[in-house]
């Protein structure tokens, strides 16, 4: 193929949905799949322009472990493109099969939930995904076609902070907001629709990036297999705008946020029986709207021969420090864990029939895992003596006037807004979960501490987070200057 200096695009997409139960990944306790509700699939789309390209794979999983992506590089390596230019995402849907083997940045690790349970070997599954996944990356690769691209921005009201304050000053993930207490929401929300667009030769849509600041998990405690709600507002876009339509989604940086109010519940659930919508196609529809009304501007604004710069980094991140403190409270609360643990796990030896009920393995796996997520905080204590930094890898990718910008992490709003403050590009898609996962917050919800802020679940601290933020902001300036 010749480089002429245009834009060449190539897409595809192919379904991830395990055939058998496996382990669902995105809550403590186990849960072992009972069917599928609606498909897992993993999108990819090839830009490449004047030898330089990327690759943007989104997967409907809740996160990209390590043992995935190398897998996928290393086939994908035979088959055409740099495997240095694969960039993956998950979206967080909490339905979707668990991925991870030794838990990376996460912590949580499929290796062992307490118990035995009957299921496909996450080993397998891995196998079954990168075989498909490769096999995307490859077809979008072979498909690649001169093209155009253009870009707008939306807003729909879908992600919400998740935290809230009390009068106390203590920060709470959920829960009960009706209190006197009750002081206020903890940050920031960002309701912008990221869109970036393709056509073909003939000016055809053929596709479209939608990036959003919230994680797919809506129906997230589900025992079945989904891509939450992404699965209706794929559906509701190609209703839109046509049937072939490519859907690519990414979550925007929104380690605090979630689909789930904290108040006006009432009358949320009354808007949606009025309106005879669950809340996923809700979302769907709000998403839908954004798109559809910014792509009626954005075909006049294409650009067939944008500037594609790529650069990939190894960041030595420092971990989270923690203290002899962090530690003993860590302790206290793993051994009560142990103690539930362990005394559920004797009563299921001692009665084999309550493995006979649905989903019996759900409190020991709970208890076992709870457990294990403090004792990792002595773990680490003694790790940061040793190595106190983690390697992390981020890209940067500049399309013309857009920047895309990587993390691995469940990442604070407080950073996404930092580095879309200050980047240099018109319009600044940042892509989080491009990795193993874990917690990166903000200064101020750790003073408040709560799950997602609190030691165990935050391998990473603000100064991590802050470090990303900074890099990326500095290499995007330099693409920018060297233009």
């Amino acid at each position: 193929m010749t480089d002429t200096g245009g834009l060449k695009i190539g897409w595809s997409q192919v379904e991830i949905t395990p055939q058998e139960p496996v382990l669902i990944a995105g809550q403590f306790h186990a849960r072992v799949s009972e069917g599928v509700l609606d498909p897992v699939t993993a999108t990819a789309l090839v830009l490449e322009q004047d030898g330089t390209h990327v690759v943007f794979v989104s997967c409907d999983l809740v996160a990209i472990s390590e043992e995935l992506h190398a897998r996928v590089a290393e086939r994908v390596h035979q088959r055409g493109p740099d495997p240095a230019s694969i960039i993956m995402n998950g979206t967080h849907t909490h339905t979707a099969p668990e991925v991870r083997l030794r838990g990376g940045a996460a912590g949580h690790t499929a290796q062992n939930v307490g118990v035995e349970l009957d299921v496909m070997a996450v080993e397998d599954y891995l196998d079954f995904a990168t075989e498909r996944i490769a096999e995307a990356v490859s077809d979008a690769w072979d498909s690649r076609a001169e093209g155009a691209v253009a870009f707008g921005l939306g807003h729909a009201v879908v992600g919400r902070n998740r935290r809230w304050v009390d009068t106390n000053g203590r920060s709470t993930m959920y829960g009960n907001t009706d209190t006197p207490e009750f002081s206020h929401i903890e940050g920031y929300e960002d309701h912008s629709v990221n869109v970036l667009s393709t056509y073909g030769e003939g000016g055809e849509l053929t596709g479209v990036i939608v990036n959003v600041p919230c994680p797919s998990q809506d129906t997230e405690g589900l025992f079945v297999i989904s891509a939450d709600y992404w699965h209706e507002t794929r559906e509701e876009l190609r209703a839109r705008l046509g049937q072939g339509l490519f859907v690519l989604p990414q979550a925007s940086a929104a380690g605090d946020q979630s689909p789930h109010l904290l108040f006006d519940k009432r009358a949320h659930e009354r808007m949606l029986e009025l309106k005879g919508r669950t809340e996923r196609e809700e979302i769907a529809h709000r998403i839908a709207d954004a798109v559809e009304e910014v792509l009626g501007f954005m075909g006049g604004a294409r650009d067939a021969a944008p500037v594609l710069r790529h650069e990939a980094m190894t960041l030595q991140l420092p971990l989270r420090s923690l203290t002899e403190d962090d530690v003993r409270a860590a302790e206290a609360e793993a051994a009560e864990w142990r103690e539930r643990y362990e005394a559920e796990k004797a009563e299921l030896e001692e009665n084999p029939r309550l493995r006979d009920d649905p989903r019996w393995y759900v409190p020991v796996t709970r208890s076992y895992r709870r457990m294990r997520w403090y004792e990792r905080v002595a773990e680490r204590f003694e790790l940061q003596q040793q190595e106190p930094t983690r390697p992390v890898d981020v890209h940067v990718v500049r399309l013309g006037d857009v920047a895309f910008a990587t993390n691995p992490f469940e990442y604070y709003l407080d950073f996404g807004t930092y580095i879309k403050a200050r980047s240099p590009a018109v319009q600044t898609f940042l892509v989080q979960l491009a990795g193993s996962g874990s917690y990166v917050p903000s200064a101020r919800s750790i003073a408040g501490g709560g799950y997602g802020s609190v030691p165990a679940s935050t391998p990473i601290g603000p100064e991590g987070g802050r470090q990303v933020a900074d890099t990326t902001i500095d290499v995007l300036r330099q693409m920018w200057n060297a233009s």
